[in-house]
Parts: structure tokens; C-alpha cells; sequence
């Protein structure tokens, strides 16, 4: 992994950080109420967002195992990136794909133990990329369902863009709601 990549990590790590202290003063009821039926609770929201990196890293592994050949991200894939970003940072809405939504998120799920996955993914991921050989890191490797292929900077920044889209969402879910003082963590 580049220094590049090892700072995406890190500031993916520190927003992940800053969400879970923003979050731990809610209870767990809270955490899992959704503000109507048609949509998601923050937990859910959660589990959404680790389920699309979750997914990523599959992708990658499987993609990989076939020993393909792959094109070297140029400026169609930077581009792609950035309509990516653009949408990511739009009020408009897409139905999220079916492996990452509806039955696949939990009706309830407690804060601290998704916190415990979400981090051990992170740490998997970060432990991935660290053994990735250094001629893969600009290859076309990854492959978002709707933006298409794209480099591993590429993953790492609908990474970001995708925290920072729900993160908002996170935040006008919890608008009315009063903090309870915190979940205990065990």
C-alpha cells in the first residue's frame, strides 16, 4: 500500500471515529428507529455502508483470484470517479442495489456490536491493501455497479463520497431525537 492510500485509510478511519462518538450518546432503540417505513434506521444506514465495503473487497479478492488482465486506470476512470462523487454529493436519490439493502440490513442490531464489525472490516481492508502488489494499485480493479471500473483510489473515494452522502442522512435522522446519555460499551 502507497502513502496515498494509507491516508485515505486514516481519514476514513477518523471520520469513522468521529461517527461513533457522535452516535454512542443515542440508545440503541434510537440507533435502530426508522424515521418511517419506507426508510432506513441509522444502524441500518450502518450496515449499508459496511455492506457496500464489505462487497467491494469481495469483488476485488474474486477478481483477482482469476489472474486477469487488467487496463490501466486512465481519465475514464478518474472521470467516472469524479460523476460518481458528483452524484454522491447531490440531493438526488437511486435505489441502492438489493445485495446491499431491504432484508440484507438488520430490523435491529446493536450500536456497539456493529461498531466492533465495522472496525474489524476497516482493519481487514487496510491489511488487504497493505498486500496488494504495487502494479495492481493502478490497474482497474475495482468495479462500482453503477459508475463502472475503477482503481483501488478510485474504491477508496466512492468510499468516502458513499460515508459522507449517509453520514448526512445519519445526521437528519437523529435531528429530532434526544441523546440518552450513551450506549455502555462491553
Amino acid at each position: 500500500m502507497n502513502e496515498k492510500h494509507n491516508n485515505f485509510l486514516d481519514q476514513l478511519d477518523k471520520d469513522f471515529a468521529f461517527l461513533l462518538e457522535e452516535l454512542k450518546v443515542y440508545s440503541d432503540d434510537q440507533l435502530n428507529r426508522k424515521p418511517s417505513p419506507e426508510q432506513w434506521s441509522v444502524i441500518q444506514v450502518m450496515h449499508h455502508l459496511m455492506l457496500s465495503e464489505s462487497l467491494s473487497l469481495k469483488y476485488i479478492n474474486k477478481k483477482l483470484s482469476f489472474n486477469p488482465t487488467l487496463k490501466k486506470a486512465g481519465i475514464k476512470a478518474r472521470m467516472r470517479l469524479l460523476l460518481l462523487k458528483g452524484y454522491m454529493a447531490s440531493p438526488f436519490k437511486a435505489k441502492a442495489p438489493g445485495v446491499i439493502s431491504g432484508e440484507q440490513l438488520p430490523e435491529f442490531a446493536t450500536f456497539w456490536d456493529t461498531a466492533k464489525r465495522w472496525k474489524q472490516q476497516r482493519q481487514e481492508l487496510r491489511q488487504f491493501l497493505s498486500e496488494l502488489p504495487k502494479d495492481i494499485l493502478n490497474k482497474e480493479v475495482y468495479k462500482h455497479p453503477f459508475a463502472g471500473r475503477m482503481s483501488i483510489d478510485g474504491m477508496l473515494g466512492f468510499f468516502q463520497a458513499h460515508f459522507n452522502r449517509h453520514h448526512k442522512q445519519i445526521q437528519r435522522v437523529l435531528k429530532p431525537m434526544i441523546p440518552v446519555g450513551g450506549n455502555v460499551k462491553v
